[in-house]
């Protein structure tokens, strides 16, 4: 099957931008205006269906020119006035700033761009589209810019919620390894020794007594609980993350040692909890390995040592926190 050039799909698309607007068409200038019309219901109902539209830019007075379907995507009024500052203010901050960098890069090299944009329309709904351009010249001269948007909102929603689930651990709310993992190796990668970490391991004492005096469910239920009381004293931290069945990882800004310390004596205070159920009752708890200082070293390296430092804490018998600092020969060094 041939492939159909760029040059020649934008020529299609001008073509059919003017029969839309009822002028000739480019080209066929014997075309009817019953072939036109039916052209133009052709259009109209595929711009419908896939919500896509047509734009143009004139330059270098900026006027616009949109087909129904973007108006629609920015809760306009068919045919209304359109001033292209007013519309560039719709854009989110973020958004109008890459919109600008591209479209002043496509006009300068005579070129185009692809852009997902997130806007704030006229009735202050939130809607992702997907921009299409390309720069149209005349003896080199930029004349116009023009392409398609089209709405993408349903698609970022999907994509987020993929995105939430892959990052998310089901039972318990909070990040899962992987998404630790990723935030982990960033805290490792800054350099900066101004701009510390700490990492705290934190395993719990007495679940298994749960989970064989209670059942699984209430294990369950003992894992829901931890999660939400340490989202709620650790409003703060970086991540909070379950890594395993019933161990957690933290991360956490710490200036000093002594906030490390002051932090993982609250995680303690918070998580100390009574089960009973039937004359039983289990006391649980947490036992801590943490490290301060977590930039400028090896991942591996960091949990090593957090991990040592749990198992310390663990053999002491519960409820305790040991802290460790990294010894400096282990940084690594800048290239």
């Amino acid at each position: 099957m041939a492939l159909v050039s760029p040059r020649s799909w934008i020529a299609g698309l001008r073509t059919r931008f003017a029969q839309w607007l009822g002028e000739p068409a480019l080209g066929n200038p014997s075309a009817s205006a019953a072939e036109i019309a039916h052209l133009r219901k052709i259009f109209e109902r595929s711009s419908k269906a896939a919500r896509i539209g047509v734009w143009e830019c004139a330059l270098p007075s900026e006027a616009l020119t949109w087909t129904d379907m973007v108006y629609e995507l920015f809760d306009l009024p068919p045919g209304s006035t359109l001033d292209r500052p007013s519309i560039v203010d719709m854009y989110t901050e973020a958004s109008r700033a890459e919109l600008t960098r591209l479209r002043n890069r496509a006009i300068e090299e005579r070129g185009g761009f692809s852009l997902d944009a997130e806007i704030i329309t006229a009735k202050g709904n939130h809607r992702w589209i997907r921009i299409t351009a390309i720069v149209e010249c005349e003896c080199d001269v930029p004349v116009r810019i023009f392409g398609l948007k089209q709405d993408i909102t349903s698609e970022k929603i999907m994509i987020d919620q993929i995105r939430r689930l892959a990052e998310t651990d089901a039972l318990s709310g909070l990040a899962n390894r992987n998404q630790f993992e990723k935030e982990f190796e960033h805290a490792c990668a800054h350099r900066s020794s101004g701009d510390q970490s700490a990492l705290f391991l934190v395993d719990m004492d007495g679940f298994k007594l749960v989970n064989d005096s209670f059942g699984h469910q209430a294990g369950d239920e003992c894992l829901k609980e931890t999660a939400r009381r340490l989202m709620k004293i650790l409003d703060q931290a970086d991540v909070i993350a379950r890594i395993g069945g019933d161990e957690f990882a933290i991360l956490h800004r710490c200036a000093s040692l002594d906030m490390a310390n002051r932090i993982g004596g609250e995680i303690i205070a918070a998580l100390a909890q009574d089960y009973s159920r039937d004359g039983k009752q289990v006391r649980v708890g947490v036992s801590i390995g943490a490290v301060f200082g977590t930039s400028g070293y090896l991942p591996k390296d960091v949990f090593a040592v957090a991990d040592k430092a749990l198992y310390a804490a663990k053999r002491e018998g519960g409820g305790s926190l040991i802290t460790k600092e990294m010894d400096n020969s282990q940084r690594v060094r800048a290239a």
